[in-house]
């Protein structure tokens, strides 16, 4: 069984999200008996993809894939990927090339896994269902894309002896859908939500923006993502872009920190993955406090700038 994986990179740099995908692959060939071929569109260093288990990595240099297209992409890959299980990370890009190149390829598509296979013959896997509250086995035989959700696997090394080689695609701009006029990149300090070890996220609890300094404090003190509930995105309270649950960023850092937010089940559905879950609310009955693994039952406006004294002195910051 012929393992590949898509190592998404950018500007020359690995992903996090990236070298996840890549030590799950190692992991499913692991259990395959086989090896993990790395597929890199770009001049990232190879070096990078061996310490997590990829043997060798094939560098795939097209000028039509220097901007992002799903279409595009998916060709190049399926040019590429000659084998029976392709990896890629559950980012937006990753999520986007995954059902094109499904298609492409007549694969069966297997979404947000955070564990290794069971077994490849056939290839069964678990995945969370219903919004989290239930856990159910897949199991596909034939070909097979996979995508692995962010956080949730780990960027396990698995060191091996690699090799690197080149590779041509057919891949034009006549292939993409859509047309790139031009790019711009945000121009922020702020830890990509989806990829933060630990996520201070707050809700309405904080009645009002002007509130939201203690949060981004205390982010800033655990060197953490900031994100919100969805009711504080759509009234503005903060950009779209922070809104986690089931309609929003599904995340699965190491630590969540839930500040003034009552936990409904949409906001659960995205956060569930979660290692450890803190609560903050000052209403003892609110329905977080059933998911979380720490609940301060307090108000927020004393508990933490509390917490943030308390952290600046354990860090020799106070």
């Amino acid at each position: 069984m012929a393992i590949f994986v898509y190592a998404e990179s950018h500007d020359g740099k690995y992903k996090k999200a990236g070298l996840e995908a890549v030590a799950y692959a190692k992991a499913t060939a692991d259990v395959a008996g086989d090896t993990v071929t790395a597929i890199v569109f770009g001049n990232a260093a190879a070096d990078e993809l061996y310490k997590y288990g990829a043997s060798k990595v094939v560098k795939v240099s097209n000028d039509a894939l220097a901007k992002f297209d799903a279409n595009s992409y998916a060709k190049a890959l399926a040019e590429v990927a000659q084998g029976d299980v392709v990896v890629l990370p559950s980012t937006n890009e990753g999520a986007t090339i995954a059902p094109v190149l499904a298609y492409k390829t007549g694969a069966s598509l297997v979404t947000n896994v955070e564990k290794a296979p069971k077994s490849v013959s056939p290839f069964t896997v678990e995945r969370k269902a219903f919004s989290g509250k239930g856990i159910e086995t897949v199991a596909v035989t034939g070909k097979i894309v996979v995508t692995v959700l962010q956080n949730a696997f780990g960027t396990k090394e698995n060191a091996v002896s690699g090799s690197e080689e080149s590779a041509s695609v057919t891949v034009s701009d006549a292939d993409a859908k859509v047309k790139v006029i031009s790019t711009e990149l945000a121009s922020t300090d702020k830890i990509d939500l989806k990829e933060a070890e630990i996520v201070v996220s707050a809700g309405r609890g904080l009645k009002g923006p002007e509130n939201w300094g203690m949060i981004e404090e205390l982010a800033s003190v655990l060197g953490a993502a900031t994100a919100s509930s969805k009711p504080v995105a759509d009234i503005g309270w903060r950009p779209h872009a922070e809104h986690v649950g089931q309609t929003g960023k599904a995340i699965a850092p190491n630590l969540y920190i839930a500040v003034g937010i009552s936990g409904a089940i949409q906001h659960l559905a995205g956060v569930n993955g979660s290692k450890t879950i803190v609560v903050i609310n000052n209403d003892p009955e609110a329905p977080f406090f059933k998911a979380a693994d720490y609940g301060i039952v307090g108000d927020a406006f004393e508990v933490v700038p509390k917490f943030i004294e308390e952290l600046k002195k354990y860090k020799g910051l106070a």
